[in-house]
């Protein structure tokens, strides 16, 4: 099987409709449909259930487990599986028509004598106005990495990213007990370290809906409530963009600022991997700073 488009859910079921009928107007029709139901509580799988029993090009593969989170979701999907291009799309967003049939174009493009992790092509509002970077020429080769600005090549924060099953395999996001959430960056930026390209092309192929009860829409608070996943994200990506030590210690003020009120500044010093001397500091700046206003 060429695609697998995969899509975690949870309590969607009154919107998940869009997007499977965008996957019906699809013109290319080698994928199957992967979905990950993460603990909904409404009527998500008799919604599925009947989808399943339609007549249609693709196949439709459902799979419901208690609530762990995003990023547990798609290490179980990558292991489930079937198609050699992983494509992951949220269940409040839509392709266009020819989504798909661009994505396999596109990667039969790219050159073998490379090391690529996979492709993206760019995100559009709902009127199918491009929401990312475009690129003079068609296409542009970067890394992960160019998801910072600080690089010099921007390519964008998010994109509809669609990566080599196998590879991703190699880079499944840590799990800690007692989290549900890790940014999916951890594993991208592994990617980049070791040398994986992206190549990034200007067709919109991905529009996004973002709803009131999404995850882009609570971000900072899911970071809090997952601080030793979101601590490993900050350490890594400091590391990989090689930050400077005033830099690094900006980095560390901004996170004991969001985790000060809800956990201990040594936990802090644990979580971020710092070293007590300078979360001591960090505190003592912090203190300063504020006592002062």
């Amino acid at each position: 099987m060429r695609i697998t488009v995969f899509t975690p859910t949870y309590n969607r079921e009154y919107i998940l409709g869009k997007l499977y009928e965008s996957l019906k107007r699809q013109t290319f029709t080698d994928f199957e449909w992967l979905i990950i139901d993460d603990g909904s509580e409404d009527d998500t799988k008799k919604l599925v259930e009947k989808w399943s029993k339609e007549k249609k090009e693709f196949s439709i593969r459902y799979y419901y487990f208690e609530n762990s989170g995003k990023q547990r979701e798609i290490n179980r999907a990558l292991d489930l599986a079937r198609g050699e291009l992983f494509f992951t799309v949220d269940s409040d967003d839509i392709l266009t028509n020819d989504a798909l049939e661009k994505i396999d174009r596109w990667e039969k493009a790219l050159p073998k004598d490379k090391k690529f992790c996979g492709l993206a092509g760019s995100d559009g509002d709902m009127t199918g106005k491009a929401t990312n970077p475009l690129f003079k020429g068609e296409y542009i080769d970067a890394t992960f990495l160019n998801r910072y600005a600080e690089t010099g090549l921007f390519i964008g924060h998010d994109r509809p990213w669609v990566l080599y099953t196998e590879v991703h395999k190699k880079y499944k996001y840590p799990e800690f007990e007692g989290e549900s959430f890790i940014t999916e960056a951890v594993a991208w930026n592994r990617m980049a370290q070791d040398g994986y390209q992206i190549r990034c092309f200007n067709d919109v192929i991905y529009m996004r809906e973002h709803q009131e009860d999404g995850l882009t829409n609570s971000i900072l608070r899911t970071l809090i409530e997952n601080p030793r996943g979101y601590g490993l994200w900050l350490n890594e990506m400091m590391q990989q963009l090689d930050y400077s030590y005033m830099k690094r210690l900006k980095v560390y003020y901004s996170f004991y600022s969001d985790l000060r009120e809800t956990y201990q500044w040594r936990d802090i010093v644990t979580f971020i991997n710092a070293s007590i001397l300078e979360m001591f500091l960090i505190k003592i700046c912090f203190g300063l700073k504020h006592r002062r206003k």
